[in-house]
């Protein structure tokens, strides 16, 4: 098959990631991009903060926010997450297509808030007290993001069939 595979690298449906790999990748990230319809249809997107909890994403943002209103008019969003800037050495990727939660239940935010705070300021109970303080603020929203779809992409599993085009800053070898 990556003989087959290296032949047309336009295909990139075998360099998918494999479930366990997925979630490696969620456990190691924070950061994604978020994307959603804008008032005037344009998709608009951010770079956000997220933690992934129950087979759900979870985000924070502010009431004042014009993306709010425009994702409860139409709650189909996206987030891209990367490999960049984690403790995954292969470069990966994934997209999702998700249905958009908004809670602003104080039950919902004394749940998720501190998991949020706990997860951007690992092993700082400290700052990670500090930071909940800062995003429990009023008006503030969690967003719940329930995926419906995934795409996603390996590249250790596409070197491993073209390890002569590796990147240089890409380990040889590959632990997947």
């Amino acid at each position: 098959m990556a003989a087959e595979q290296a032949k047309n690298w336009e295909n990139v449906k075998s360099y998918s990631l494999d479930s366990g790999t997925e979630l490696e990748l969620l456990d190691a990230q924070t950061e994604c991009t978020m994307i959603w319809a804008g008032k005037d249809g344009w998709p608009m997107g951010v770079v956000v903060n997220f933690i992934y909890r129950e087979e759900r994403f979870w985000l924070t943002v502010s009431e004042e926010r014009p993306r709010v209103k425009s994702i409860r008019k139409d709650p189909r969003m996206s987030i891209a997450i990367s490999s960049k800037g984690s403790r995954v050495t292969e470069r990966q990727s994934i997209t999702y297509k998700c249905e958009a939660i908004i809670h602003d239940d104080r039950e919902t935010l004394d749940r998720i808030l501190p998991q949020f705070a706990d997860a951007m300021r690992p092993g700082e109970p400290e700052k990670a007290a500090a930071f909940l303080a800062m995003i429990d603020s009023p008006g503030r929203l969690v967003l719940e993001l329930v995926p419906q779809t995934r795409i996603g992409f390996d590249s250790a599993k596409m070197w491993a069939a073209a390890e002569g085009a590796r990147p240089t800053d890409s380990p040889s070898g590959s632990d997947h």
